[in-house]
């Protein structure tokens, strides 16, 4: 089965482990997590990536530079905007990403 590789960065430990933990109940994604942008940056160079999400707390400047470097993959990955709400607004953002990229 092949899963889809999604990268959660969030500055917060506790809700970056809430944030994986309701990726990774859906078996055809793979949830992994950084705090810090040299941990993602890291992450991201270890395995493909199909989406890397941007939680509250990543400020545009530290975004910039961390899809400066994503989109060095190819395919790049998608890239997401998440700001909490749930479980439900989560795994929606993540099917209305792809279904925009056409999986």
């Amino acid at each position: 089965m092949h899963h889809l590789n999604i990268l959660a960065i969030h500055r917060d430990k506790k809700i970056l482990a809430t944030v994986l933990r309701l990726i990774n109940t859906n078996g055809q994604w793979n949830g992994i997590g950084a705090h810090s942008d040299e941990e993602a940056i890291e992450l991201f160079h270890q395995q493909p990536v199909g989406i890397v999400l941007f939680c509250a707390g990543i400020d545009p400047e530290n975004e910039q530079k961390l899809k400066a470097v994503f989109n060095t993959q190819n395919p790049p990955p998608i890239f997401l905007q998440h700001y909490g709400g749930g479980s439900g607004l989560l795994s929606a953002e993540i099917y209305e990403a792809l279904a925009k990229q056409g999986h």
